[in-house]
């Protein structure tokens, strides 16, 4: 399921900090049923949105573009809806992070056809 939610295969990480997470975390908290991938996907933006992770953010909204979960207009969507919620410093660096994962998505899928 990690490899799934961040769109690339993912390893095996060092110790036993990793293992737990990957255990926990993405073979039972991700995979429960009641929401869907893309569900959680929004959930977790909105959450490090409001806590400032903008570059874990990064990575999320880049694993929702490849994963077809969301489009760029849709992240476009979610940074001016979050704005209202978590201000618009916030909200205009989300959106600003948007629009280059938009734009290296489209360079890469270009590349790709």
């Amino acid at each position: 399921m990690m490899s799934k939610v961040y769109g690339w295969d993912m390893q095996d990480g060092p110790g036993d900090f990793f293992a737990h997470t990957a255990d926990q975390l993405f073979a039972e908290v991700w995979t429960r049923e009641g929401l869907t991938v893309r569900d959680r996907r929004l959930l977790l933006l909105g959450a490090l949105a409001a806590t400032g992770q903008t570059d874990v953010a990064e990575i999320q909204a880049g694993a929702a573009l490849g994963n077809g979960e969301l489009d760029g207009d849709q992240l476009l969507e979610i940074a001016l809806f979050l704005c209202y919620y978590i201000g618009w410093p916030q909200g205009t660096r989300l959106n600003m992070m948007f629009g280059e994962v938009i734009k290296k998505h489209k360079k890469a899928t270009r590349a790709a056809d």
